[in-house]
């Protein structure tokens, strides 16, 4: 095969997860010159795919689609409302569809994990520990957002680098203030501007009884708490608000929400709901946490029974929700089956909903955290930035596009960085065997194979640590594994880009010692 200084220099895009000759012509020429360390070669490459766009030949033969970079079929788009969509396109996709379609590889065999060696430069792995520790630090983010939102810690990881360098100049959009009143979230210690999606529910695997949430909560309304207590006394009528129950893995958690002034009532309030539900008695676990208003003072206090870190979770999502004069308890059967990173979103979504009721029937606006997010991509909105207002002086540029006015990182982009950066490493002897991959599937499945490996093992160290630290402390060392373990290249710009070995043994060391 003969390579043009085109498809070498596109070949080198790759690096900075330039998938697409639209991608190269909407990016900022400095970015592709940083790819190609090569500025004459940069503007011819991005005039002629700018040229490619305007003519509408984006990659591929006329009346055939370009090759998938993974051999899977290539997903649909989600159906959104114009207002609130969640992915744009013509077919229409259900969030659960959307989220089956980027389902990404995994492997947990330690023994295999150990034995692999991979060849690969530093932004996937980067994205890699970012989509896995999101399941961990904020498992209510479905894997879309947790794709879009690795991308935008890799992107901005990758310009900060660029800068450092000298490969880039000035200040980065979020500097000029493109993020600018929009929500912010922290991953691998780096804060990321985000955009809510408003309106996007999803589910895992669990299952819910509706029917057995609306009984429950029928009995609870008519319940009668009064109680003899000497000190301050409940109100004789005190609905408890409950969840909809989720079962998960032979789990079934709900969390029920009522109203408490003084904690001297909460023992009294715990045990007439026991009374009223006796199966809650036969529950594996019965956590509760309270928020108070005390003349002025916020008093909290939360109790696990058993189920660890789940007071501190309760107590976390009754701030998000700013909820004061509230008491929650979390029911939980277990089945017998660990279910890892999923029960942090389970006992959250419960605690979410039995909120939601409460504030539903006290006529409040429900507005809890919790939402599913987009990471965005403020640069591309700089780069294509028309000029639709500002904070105040009106001279700033914000773009507009169909995703309530903002460029956000898409998952799908995200999902086949992933899918193509990590070859197996040469090894000597090793020409014979490579001859037997001359095949595009074939290289693409032992790529697909060799991501499952690096996710198991990600998911190996930071399963091992989850109960141990909390999301904050756990996102603050997740960081520092990554430099550990990351590939060793050089440190000027000629490293920029560069590939070297990844030992997924390495990263198995992470684990924590029992």
């Amino acid at each position: 095969m003969v390579y043009t200084p085109i498809s070498l220099a596109m070949n080198k895009c790759l690096n900075l997860v330039l998938f697409s000759i639209k991608d190269i012509a909407e990016s900022p020429l400095p970015t592709v010159q940083s790819a190609i360390q090569d500025d004459k070669a940069a503007k011819l490459l991005q005039s002629a795919c700018k040229a490619a766009v305007k003519r509408g030949d984006t990659g591929g033969t006329a009346g055939k689609r370009p090759a998938s970079v993974s051999s899977l079929p290539p997903a649909k788009r989600a159906r959104g409302d114009g207002s609130n969509e969640f992915m744009k396109g013509s077919t229409e996709m259900s969030p659960q569809e959307l989220e089956h379609s980027l389902e990404l590889p995994l492997c947990i065999d330690e023994e295999r994990i150990a034995k692999t060696v991979l060849q690969t430069n530093r932004a996937p792995l980067v994205l890699a520990f970012a989509v896995e520790i999101l399941r961990y630090t904020m498992p209510e983010q479905p894997l879309s957002s947790r794709l879009s939102l690795g991308q935008a810690v890799v992107s901005a990881n990758s310009r900060s680098k660029a800068v450092s360098l000298g490969l880039d100049k000035g200040p980065s959009a979020d500097a000029e203030g493109w993020g600018e009143g929009q929500p912010r979230v922290r991953v691998l210690g780096r804060e990321v501007a985000v955009l809510k999606r408003g309106g996007y529910e999803w589910r895992g695997e669990e299952t819910v009884d509706e029917k057995k949430a609306e009984t429950q909560t029928e009995t609870q309304n008519t319940q009668s708490t009064s109680t003899t207590a000497t000190i301050e006394a409940v109100p004789s009528k005190n609905p408890w608000a409950a969840s909809q129950p989720v079962s998960l893995k032979s789990s079934t958690f709900i969390a029920r929400a009522t109203h408490i002034s003084d904690p001297n009532q909460r023992k009294q309030l715990i045990q007439s709901l026991l009374n009223a539900n006796p199966n809650l008695k036969t529950a594996t676990h019965n956590a509760w946490a309270y928020r108070i208003n005390s003349s002025g003072r916020i008093r909290e206090e939360s109790f696990d029974d058993g189920e660890s870190g789940c007071g501190d979770l309760m107590l976390r999502v009754m701030r998000d929700a700013s909820a004061v004069d509230t008491l929650v308890v979390l029911t939980r059967w277990w089945g017998g089956i660990m279910l890892g990173p999923d029960r942090w979103r389970l006992m959250r979504n419960c605690v979410n909903g039995a909120l939601s009721e409460r504030l539903r029937r006290g006529g409040h606006e429900v507005t809890l955290g919790g939402e599913a997010v987009w990471g965005l991509d403020l640069e591309a909105a700089r780069s294509k930035g028309t000029v639709v207002g500002g904070y105040g002086s009106g001279t700033k540029q914000y773009q507009s596009t169909g995703v309530v006015g903002m460029q956000t990182h898409r998952p799908e982009s995200a999902r086949a960085y992933l899918l193509k950066s990590f070859p197996t490493a040469p090894t000597e002897g090793d020409e014979q065997s490579s001859k037997k991959k001359t095949t595009l599937k074939a290289i693409e499945a032992e790529k697909a194979e060799n991501l499952g490996l690096l996710l198991g093992a990600l998911r190996i160290v930071l399963e091992s640590w989850a109960d141990y630290l909390t999301p904050s402390e756990l996102d603050k060392r997740a960081w520092s594994w990554y430099i550990a373990v990351r590939p060793d290249v050089d440190s000027g710009p000629s490293g920029w880009g560069a590939k070297g070995t990844l030992k997924l043994s390495e990263i198995l060391k992470l684990k924590r010692n029992e």
